[in-house]
């Protein structure tokens, strides 16, 4: 999207489509932004520093539209922050409308990069058709943010229960119905379970967030969960909800209820404890980076594709196996030349020390590796 340098070009997300708004309107909207921006660095300890003078004559300029995973939105907001600060004629617009609209939305050329809970099959990426990358692109993929996923339920009087994967497979497949279930009483004796119907809650629409806890339903508890590993929910039981804030706001809103959510927003609902071998692991972000860095990257990938293949059936101590690892997807080359800087300085705040401990303090994620952050780095070197 052209750009002039030292002006803001301000496009804002309306049923996931970008909107563009007159000069006038573009005025007032712009000074709204900073202001709630501004206000936004204050209220997060983990925000950058706004004190940090730019350097114009190196400062971006232009606007960047994003969409996907509404599982890193409060990490994306933060990094768009800290970007903000030294390029401040940047904008960057990122739509949570889904890990699965995000990377169609991208396909399409729609937007110019994806936040999404899983990567691209090699199957999608041979079959092509990035619209926003050059004709010969590759495609980055580079895992920024890491979060557990929290199990989180509304029993009065409960806040946190044990649970070993043939539980939690059942209680979703729906063969587990009840509160106070033997299976559920056996792992948590000194708990007060009502005799009360369990009531699942799973994501309405397609999600990384639902591929990911179906992936480790799969792997860890076979027998119990059938229906593979999917971005769509597979079984007609239970309350279906929008994204990661419409399946949080129905546990809260319902009794006896139980769903799956990014754990950025697990907030004061009550949690699973996961079994993991001969104990029973809360989910925390040092947890779930311990099973990223036992997990290696998939294979017949690209240098600048760094998916991971999670080991979701450890059973190392103080492993919390139920993570999503959500990528930032961009081009290795893109169609427009003038989106590259944009999507590198970007890219290079988000997976930057910096980002990934504010990313931590305002949303709970684990931050990547060193290791994990030079291979990301040198992914990013790559786009043109």
């Amino acid at each position: 999207m052209p750009s002039t340098k030292g002006a803001i070009t301000l496009t804002l997300i309306s049923n996931g489509f970008p909107v563009n708004f007159s000069r006038i309107t573009r005025v007032a909207a712009i000074g709204a932004v900073a202001a709630l921006a501004l206000t936004a660095c204050a209220a997060n300890e983990g925000a950058p520093d706004t004190s940090k003078t730019p350097d114009a004559s190196t400062s971006l300029s232009g606007t960047l539209v994003g969409a996907g995973a509404s599982s890193q939105q409060v990490a994306v907001q933060t990094w768009t922050a800290g970007f903000q600060i030294g390029n401040p004629d940047a904008t960057v617009d990122y739509d949570p409308a889904g890990s699965g609209t995000g990377r169609e939305s991208f396909q399409q050329g729609a937007i110019s990069f994806a936040g999404s809970d899983r990567a691209f099959k090699l199957d999608e990426i041979t079959a092509g058709g990035f619209g926003a990358c050059d004709a010969n692109s590759g495609i980055i993929e580079l895992p920024a943010y890491i979060s557990p996923i929290a199990i989180v339920f509304n029993v009065d009087g409960v806040k946190s229960l044990n649970m070993d994967a043939a539980t939690i497979a059942g209680i979703f497949a729906g063969t587990i119905t009840n509160w106070n279930d033997p299976v559920i009483a056996a792992a948590n004796p000194d708990a007060k379970l009502p005799d009360l119907a369990i009531s699942p809650v799973h994501r309405s629409d397609k999600s990384g967030t639902t591929g990911n806890f179906t992936d480790y339903l799969a792997a860890a508890a076979p027998s119990a969960w059938s229906f593979g590993s999917v971005e769509e929910w597979p079984v007609q039981s239970g309350e279906a909800a929008q994204g990661t804030s419409g399946v949080v706001a129905a546990v809260k809103g319902g009794q006896g209820t139980i769903g799956y959510a990014d754990a950025s927003q697990a907030g004061t609902l009550g949690t699973v404890a996961v079994g993991v071998g001969a104990e029973f692991v809360p989910y925390s972000p040092e947890a779930a980076a311990a099973v990223v860095d036992a997990s290696p990257l998939e294979e017949d990938r690209t240098a600048g594709d760094l998916a991971i293949k999670i080991d979701r059936t450890t059973e190392a101590a103080g492993v919390y196996p139920i993570i999503l690892v959500s990528y930032l997807i961009g081009c290795e080359t893109y169609a427009d030349a003038k989106i590259a800087p944009l999507v590198k300085g970007f890219f290079e705040y988000a997976i930057s020390a910096e980002g990934q401990d504010a990313a931590a303090a305002s949303a709970g994620s684990a931050p990547i590796s060193s290791k994990l952050r030079e291979q990301a780095s040198a992914a990013i070197a790559l786009i043109k």
